[in-house]
């Protein structure tokens, strides 16, 4: 049996015109859905600008309840055009608590379920810690229409633990909208470095689970309203990889496009058959992941 799933990624540029960037996005998901697109993936804070360059405290009027307005407008598209859309927004859950957030939406028009960014980095040009409470619903895969995804997002993508967990919890296929690019003062051979470990980390989680992964990324150049860098340049890149790892599309650096792939989610089962790491594991000598450091 087999259960081939389209993914659609939509990869383009924000800026501080949010009409302007939810259009955009719009666009790009009637154009992944055009091109037969069962589940489309937005990248991370898709609706504005990356406001996180700076610390600057009216950027939380940027923030919305989910549901709330923006959820709305995709709960419309997704009913509309049959696809689940995944957003990644900037949530308003209360006064004084943010958190950087994915919605899931099905193609009834209901919110299937959100992952909050569990991995909260803070380092210049990315303050992401002044503005996101770190996420409290753990890393459980949400049940979709078309199958359990395990939502991850940005700096989530780095740790292989995170995958693993969505992957024991029953995720089919691994999904990481993200918003990471260059500073324009490395070289150039520091800027492949970067782009190539990121592309392998996340092609090895899809390897080490047997499952596998979308993931789409911002792209343009985003300056620093500060001064004190000098802004980033989203690398693009978004890619789709199957279970083995393998690339089966990917976007270029630059450009604003929508690519779509399909994959087969029982190839799945195939793949652990071939390669049973999960039988494998030796759950009884692994408690010092728990431990910070090990002397």
């Amino acid at each position: 049996m087999k259960r081939h799933i389209t993914v659609g990624l939509v990869q383009h540029a924000c800026s501080t015109n949010l009409a302007q960037n939810l259009s955009a996005t719009i666009h790009g998901i009637e154009e992944a859905a055009s091109n037969g697109a069962q589940l489309v993936v937005l990248p991370e804070l898709h609706c504005s600008h990356y406001f996180c360059q700076t610390v600057e405290a009216s950027n939380f009027d940027l923030a919305e309840s989910i549901p709330g307005p923006t959820t709305a407008v995709f709960a419309k598209l997704a009913k509309q055009l049959k696809v689940v859309i995944i957003a990644s927004l900037f949530e308003r859950r209360t006064a004084g608590i943010y958190h950087n957030t994915a919605a899931v939406i099905d193609t009834d028009g209901d919110i299937a379920g959100i992952y909050r960014k569990m991995h909260i980095p803070d380092d210049p040009g990315y303050y992401e810690k002044y503005y996101f409470t770190p996420g409290d619903l753990g890393f459980n895969p949400i049940p979709t229409s078309i199958g359990k995804i395990g939502v991850l997002i940005c700096w989530d993508q780095w740790y292989p633990e995170a995958a693993r967990i969505m992957a024991l919890g029953g995720a089919e296929l691994l999904v990481i909208p993200t918003a990471i690019g260059w500073d324009q003062n490395d070289t150039d051979t520091e800027k492949q470095r970067q782009l190539d470990a990121w592309i392998t980390i996340q092609r090895a989680h899809a390897i080490a689970n047997g499952l596998p992964i979308a993931v789409c990324n911002r792209t343009g150049f985003e300056l620093d309203p500060s001064g004190l860098t000098s802004g980033i340049n989203f690398w693009g890149t978004s890619f789709i990889a199957g279970p083995q790892g393998e690339i089966l599309t990917q976007c270029s650096s630059d450009k604003t496009i929508t690519q779509a792939a399909t994959t087969d989610l029982e190839q799945n089962e195939q793949v652990r058959r071939h390669w049973p790491y999960f039988r494998d594991r030796r759950i009884d000598a692994y408690q010092d992941i728990l431990l910070r450091n090990r002397d």
